[in-house]
């Protein structure tokens, strides 16, 4: 099993190529930067949300979860859900639909009162690769694998990637 010590990847992390950052650098706890990156998400061609003033978590061995502006969402195209989760960095999570397909499940998520740490993330939303388009400076986002991960794999990352099956144990 392998353990992160900052010190140095696992002997099966990628090698990162010219102008991709290895998830195996990211830290733990994981670390927020700012992003001037075009962020975009849609659905049907539809745009939910724009920004170039994203956040980027960044956490070991997954890709980047990418957080926009609350200001930069059309909030008439989504409406809340029940649903909630814990992050043991992030705190309390809580989800949106589409307000067109309510109990399609959540496509997005934030934290309202997010951790001393993560406070910047108050009154930013993120969205799943896998059940919205995303962008990335034009690039079309894959989804981390997993049902429940949220990171945006762009060619900018390298990997593997944690939620693919056998990974549970990193």
């Amino acid at each position: 099993m392998w353990k992160h010590t900052g010190q140095e990847r696992p002997d099966f992390a990628d090698t990162p190529g010219p102008g991709q950052e290895s998830v195996w650098d990211y830290p733990r706890p994981p670390a927020l930067v700012t992003s001037d990156e075009l962020v975009d998400a849609s659905v049907n061609y539809i745009p939910i949300a724009s920004s170039r003033s994203a956040l980027r978590v960044l956490e070991t061995a997954s890709p980047p979860t990418y957080y926009i502006p609350a200001a930069d969402v059309d909030w008439r195209l989504l409406v809340a859900t029940e649903h909630s989760s814990f992050c043991e960095w992030k705190g309390r999570a809580s989800y949106f639909a589409l307000a067109s397909q309510p109990g399609a499940g959540p496509v997005a998520w934030q934290y309202a009162d997010p951790s001393e740490r993560f406070a910047a993330l108050h009154e930013h939303v993120s969205f799943y690769p896998a059940r919205v388009d995303c962008f990335v400076d034009g690039e079309r986002v894959r989804p981390q694998p997993g049902s429940f991960y949220g990171g945006w794999i762009t060619d900018r990352v390298a990997g593997p990637f944690k939620g693919a099956p056998g990974t549970g144990h990193w």
